[in-house]
């Protein structure tokens, strides 16, 4: 659905008919795709070149798409490591096909859910050195798991095998700022693929327990750290994005 939102050709019919009844619901979705995406660029670009660092790990990667994550860090320094981890087969098709003769990336088959597998994974192992600061990315992945699933327990243990100086980079759908919209594409999301669920700036703000925020803090997503003036209607993205240095 996320690929289709971008103008992606790599999905399937039902993720179609899921997507375009979102869009009828809240056709601002599709700018909140490309905002994130855009997010997501930004991020990955002040971890590597302000943040100097050199060692990524992306979880919920999704399907490639312009600007992956490898892509935006090599530009600034060529020797950055990069794990994707995401728990759909394709999405790995796509991605080791793509990363063929790329260097030091590797994509991974990992559940997010089961944060101690991943953290195990030998392939993990072999490309990140959990002692030295790491940039992990959980960039529009954990609206997708319930409050029943611990989402800010599967942070914490993903945070605590960091070592300080690490930085994590969120982005979430919130309800805060058109709950009746919100509610409405939850519904949708709820006989997809995988439910929605959205929450709260103070929600979100908890992932980052034991971090400190990077200016200007978690704001929605077009309003971090921007390129230039936000886009017509950034108003109405239901996104917030933040990044955060483990302390």
């Amino acid at each position: 659905m996320y690929d289709y939102y971008l103008g992606g050709k790599d999905s399937y019919p039902a993720d179609r008919v899921a997507a375009q009844k979102v869009l009828q619901v809240a056709p601002e979705v599709r700018l909140m795709a490309r905002e994130n995406r855009r997010f997501l660029g930004r991020a990955v670009r002040y971890l590597v070149a302000d943040a100097g660092i050199r060692q990524i790990i992306d979880i919920g990667a999704g399907l490639p798409a312009a600007g992956n994550v490898h892509e935006v860090a090599r530009e600034i320094a060529p020797e950055t490591r990069v794990v994707y981890a995401d728990n759909d087969p394709i999405v790995l098709a796509h991605a080791n096909a793509l990363l063929a003769g790329s260097g030091p990336t590797r994509a991974v088959p990992a559940d997010l859910r089961k944060p101690e597998e991943f953290l195990d994974d030998p392939t993990v192992r072999e490309l990140i050195d959990f002692n030295e600061p790491v940039g992990l990315l959980l960039v529009a992945v954990l609206h997708f798991l319930t409050d029943g699933e611990e989402p800010a327990g599967i942070v914490r243990t993903l945070l605590a095998a960091l070592p300080v100086g690490s930085f994590l980079v969120v982005s979430h759908a919130t309800g805060d700022l058109r709950p009746e919209v919100t509610a409405q594409v939850a519904t949708v999301y709820d006989t997809a693929t995988s439910t929605l669920t959205v929450r709260s700036h103070a929600e979100i703000s908890a992932f980052f327990n034991g971090c400190e925020l990077v200016d200007p803090g978690l704001v929605r997503v077009p309003v971090w750290r921007p390129d230039d003036k936000p886009p017509k209607g950034h108003t109405k993205v239901w996104i917030y994005g933040g990044v955060g240095r483990k302390i």
